[in-house]
């Protein structure tokens, strides 16, 4: 790739499009199949308009019939065919049958690929904007198995033949990384938007999976994501994995809690614990539909002015060992994380947060950019069916402080007695008071400077887990008398 120079920085030359697909044709050993549905043959027009495709394109299809896609992919059990599980079946039907078809024998050194996507492009109502699941299966080398790289897309665009023109770029841009960008995940990632606009698309999933991504941590390419911003938030599933936040979130009861996390203790769970229960009482609150999303901004994640990832890292693996669904995001604002949730659901929403986070909730400072300042907030914030759950904090004279003596700036107190005497916020009562002193800054500065102690103000197993994995700079004994 060739290197120009602008000022004092070097500037890469991005490939076209075009000479992305060209440089795929022109590679003898590349050779697969392209399966699109719900958007036109989009991706495989680029290679063909590159010229030199009779070297790579084995077969191109696109099964738009729903009977004839079932009859080559089957039916999905939720009868959706723009899903992941769809996605999956077409990469790898397609791979099987080009492993069936062409011989080993007779090409040796061809390194198989199966591209595939099923999208949704914008309705005619635009109502809704349309999204899709796009990914290819391949080989870097014929004796090695195979990778893959499998993500979801919202579209922004407002028409249905941009969005088709954004989608081929897009997978273009995906098969030209898989095959020489694999080794740099994070440039990989980065390189799907080449010729692109975040106004264009949004990828709220990836996952990296296969021999060349051994060392790839996909709650760390999500994390690129939200940096990149590629999406404003991710989501990951107690077990780790990276999920589709609309899978997660559609039509449920929504609680969310927001903290650093760092460590997690035994208040966060008390206040998750019981904030749930007084959730779940509440007037067309479905247990079986709710959904807890413990949620870490950007902002917390930032360590001297950059993200520490080994920080994120030791955070991520205590939540999901207390079973927790996280979600990473970029609002610094609540009422943007409850507009993110409304997009998936109407139901009833609650936040439980301490006090000092409600506090901040009444600070103008943080709407100033909103023409409609604190009060187009509070309208979006509080126009949902949602209620905060508030957590009281301890003073140092003892003293509790909850919603009936909290103290905001004179200017709001009419707007907080307003919300307040109208049920949206409300008291968690029946809370743990032995442990109303515990502060995750002390357990961080206590595990950092090898004291003792700080085990008890952990949730059962966290303190096992910390020493371990050595989170959070702990070092054993042993270690430290070294």
């Amino acid at each position: 790739m060739e290197i120009t120079l602008k000022g004092d920085k070097q500037i890469e030359n991005i490939p076209s499009i075009k000479d992305k697909a060209l440089r795929i044709n022109l590679n003898e050993h590349i050779y697969g199949t392209f399966a699109e549905i719900g958007a036109g043959q989009e991706t495989v027009r680029q290679f063909f308009r590159a010229g030199g495709a009779s070297g790579t394109i084995a077969k191109t299809m696109s099964a738009y019939d729903k009977d004839f896609s079932d009859a080559i992919y089957g039916i999905e059990n939720d009868k959706r065919y723009v899903t992941e599980a769809r996605l999956r079946k077409m990469l790898n039907h397609e791979t099987r049958l080009i492993e069936e078809r062409i011989t080993r024998d007779k090409h040796p050194n061809k390194m198989f690929f199966t591209y595939a996507n099923t999208v949704a492009t914008i309705d005619f109502a635009k109502k809704y904007k349309g999204h899709g699941w796009v990914g290819i299966k391949y080989q870097v080398d014929p004796k090695q198995d195979y990778n893959e790289i499998v993500l979801h897309i919202r579209f922004k665009e407002n028409d249905a033949r941009l969005q088709q023109e954004t989608l081929g770029k897009l997978g273009t841009n995906l098969i030209y990384g898989a095959f020489y960008k694999y080794n740099e995940p994070r440039k990989l990632l980065r390189y799907l938007y080449d010729h692109l606009d975040k106004d264009q698309l949004e990828i709220d999933t990836i996952n990296f999976s296969g021999p060349v991504f051994e060392d790839v941590d996909n709650r760390l390419m999500s994390l690129q994501l939200v940096r990149n911003g590629m999406t404003d938030a991710v989501m990951f599933a107690p077990d780790g994995n990276n999920v589709l936040p609309a899978r997660v979130l559609y039509k449920k009861n929504i609680l969310a809690l927001r903290g650093s996390f760092r460590p997690v203790t035994k208040v966060n769970m008390d206040m998750y614990q019981k904030s749930y229960d007084m959730f779940i009482k509440e007037n067309r609150v479905d247990t079986e539909k709710t959904q807890v999303i413990f949620e870490i901004t950007l902002s917390n994640l930032r360590a001297e002015g950059e993200i520490d990832e080994q920080d994120f890292m030791d955070r991520a693996k205590l939540l999901c060992s207390l079973g927790q669904t996280v979600l990473i995001s970029n609002f610094q604002e609540y009422y943007k994380l409850v507009e993110y949730f409304s997009q998936y659901s109407k139901s009833r929403m609650g936040l439980s947060m301490g006090v000092n986070n409600l506090v901040d909730i009444f600070d103008e400072k943080y709407y100033r950019h909103l023409s409609g300042g604190i009060l187009e907030a509070f309208g979006k914030l509080f126009f949902k069916d949602l209620r905060v759950y508030l957590y009281p904090m301890q003073n140092d004279d003892g003293t509790l402080t909850t919603s009936e003596n909290l103290k905001v700036h004179p200017r709001m107190k009419e707007l907080y007695k307003f919300f307040k005497y109208n049920g949206k916020v409300v008291d968690i009562t029946d809370f743990d008071d032995s442990i109303l002193s515990i502060f995750s800054r002390t357990v961080l500065g206590m595990i950092a400077n090898g004291e003792d102690g700080w085990e008890a103000m952990l949730p059962e197993g966290v303190s096992k887990l910390i020493k371990e994995k050595s989170l959070f700079g702990y070092e054993a004994e042993e270690v430290i008398n070294k």
